[in-house]
């Protein structure tokens, strides 16, 4: 129990931050939930569907391949991972009437990220226990909101613009970018020392992310 409490706890951290920071027009408390269970389920089946087929036709063979934990960064993990969350803030969060300003989908794109989050830290941290749970908590379960808000940032401003499929798309490119590139630096860890570069990428992740919710805060529609 003690452990599912830790899994989970980083997690409602990052929504509650994310719903303070929703200052003019707060969303509805059910259709936030629905999209954290969206991400907490369909998102996951999604991704573990997608992960089979990659298994298949793209199979990561070598370990120590720099190429291929290239392909596994970018191509199997973020590519699925960050899709299964982008179809569903496209089809479900983007279409619906609640979303009313661009800050809405930052909104959305995290607490689908979460859900999608809280179910994987659920599995690793109990399998790994404590430490797994403390070492994720400051890292994935933040890496994770990070490519939320960047891709929520731009999926926001598509909903009111007239190039809403290119501006969705970036939004969907950007996390596979900061997702891979983070992932890539962890899957080389053969390579000494440059496990750093994650949390170099983590850092300006962060950074953008909060650049890009001020910037919808003071774009915001309702803003007096």
């Amino acid at each position: 129990m003690n452990l599912l409490i830790f899994a989970i706890a980083p997690i409602f951290i990052v929504i509650f931050y994310i719903y303070l920071k929703d200052k003019y027009e707060k969303e509805p408390k059910r259709l936030l939930l629905y999209n954290f269970l969206l991400g907490a389920i369909v998102s996951i089946l999604i991704t573990i569907i997608m992960y089979y087929g990659f298994n298949i036709f793209l199979p990561i063979t070598d370990q120590t391949s720099v190429l291929q934990q290239f392909i596994k960064a970018f191509f199997v993990v973020g590519f699925t991972e960050e899709l299964s969350k982008y179809l569903i803030v496209l089809y479900y969060s983007q279409t619906h009437n609640e979303f009313d300003e661009p800050f809405d989908g930052i909104v959305y794109a995290v607490m689908v990220s979460m859900g999608f989050a809280a179910t994987e830290n659920i599995f690793y941290v109990l399998e790994g226990g404590i430490t797994t749970a403390f070492l994720r908590a400051l890292t994935a379960v933040p890496a994770h909101a990070t490519f939320g808000v960047l891709m929520g940032y731009f999926m926001g401003k598509a909903k009111f613009s007239k190039n809403k499929i290119i501006l969705n798309l970036a939004g969907l490119l950007l996390a596979i970018l900061f997702h891979g590139t983070y992932d890539f630096f962890l899957f080389i860890d053969f390579i000494p020392g440059v496990w750093i570069g994650a949390f170099i990428s983590l850092f300006i992740g962060v950074l953008l992310s909060r650049k890009a919710i001020k910037s919808h805060q003071l774009n915001s529609n309702f803003k007096v």
